[in-house]
């Protein structure tokens, strides 16, 4: 697939959120664009303006790590989105291998991973893709993100629960910050892996059927998500504020292992308790009436 409408975009959003203030030119009377003109990117990277057009119209194949840097530094990029910058540069070259990336199809975990997740018991522990599938999860997090198991017909996903479930509404008291972290990991995961059929029937389902997904689509923004705290409000047990680490993990590349904790006496770890214990007691119901089922 080519990623040259991809890289145009990104960087033509990016350009135009850099103003003259900030670099030291001059505005001028006689702006049209918003932003910084093309001219005014390549003269602050050091690059011919034939070269740079020829870069922002999408032709980044062949671009050295010096070129992508100076244009990082010229557009005021941030970690994340010099990151993407350097995905897309990466994914477009012609002998790029496409990374491997685990599906909730495919994926089927070790039984140590597995041991390892069902090991943490104070907090929700899943293990996700770029794609937001839910790949394995302990207990406590198949009780907490009991929604997104309960779609019919779908497997669970964040992203789809997020922008197509009526219930997310409730379930992110801030739902605006949540939507605009779940579109940038997708449009993070697009850049790394512009190939996967499987992530572009995703982004076309939730663009065709959520104009709120769309717009945010569209403003290309990415960001690196790996800690931080979230307020949820569960429909079993209420609000909890919970702080979250993501950790990438180094024998499944793409993957990323999240764990929830509460702070130690905190309201919020009192509900986790509670969760804990209800989703003990509705396993345990479960186990029975599949062993009723089994024997009759």
């Amino acid at each position: 697939m080519d990623n040259r409408a991809e890289v145009r975009e990104f960087l033509i959003s990016r350009r135009a959120q850099v103003s003259p203030e900030q670099v030291g030119l001059p505005v001028g009377s006689n702006r049209r664009v918003k932003g910084l003109r093309r001219s005014e990117v390549a003269t602050l990277a050091g690059l011919s303006v034939e070269y740079y057009t020829r870069l922002e119209r999408g032709a980044i194949s062949g671009a050295s790590p010096q070129v992508l840097e100076s244009i990082a530094r010229a557009l005021r990029l941030d970690d994340a989105e010099r990151a993407h910058l350097f995905d897309l540069a990466h994914a477009a070259s012609p002998v790029a291998r496409p990374p491997r990336r685990r599906t909730s199809t495919s994926y089927v975990p070790h039984q140590s991973l597995q041991w390892a997740l069902d090991a943490v018991s104070a907090g929700p522990a899943f293990v996700r893709n770029g794609r937001m599938d839910l790949l394995a999860v302990n207990p406590l997090a198949r009780a907490f993100y009991k929604d997104c198991y309960d779609m019919p017909g779908q497997a669970p996903n964040i992203a789809r629960f997020t922008f197509l479930d009526d219930r997310a509404y409730e379930f992110y008291p801030d739902w605006d910050a949540f939507a605009e972290v779940t579109v940038s990991i997708l449009r993070t995961e697009a850049g790394r892996d512009p190939h996967n059929k499987e992530l572009h029937d995703l982004i076309g389902e939730l663009s065709t059927r959520s104009e709120d997904f769309r717009t945010r689509w569209g403003a290309h923004n990415v960001r690196h998500h790996g800690t931080g705290f979230k307020t949820f409000n569960h429909p079993i047990v209420g609000e909890m504020t919970l702080a979250f680490e993501g950790l990438e993990m180094a024998a499944e590349p793409g993957l990323t292992l999240t764990i929830y904790a509460a702070e130690p006496g905190s309201p919020s770890a009192e509900r986790l308790q509670l969760l804990a214990s209800w989703a003990a007691s509705e396993y345990a119901a479960e186990s029975t009436a599949e062993r009723t089922r089994a024997e009759g």
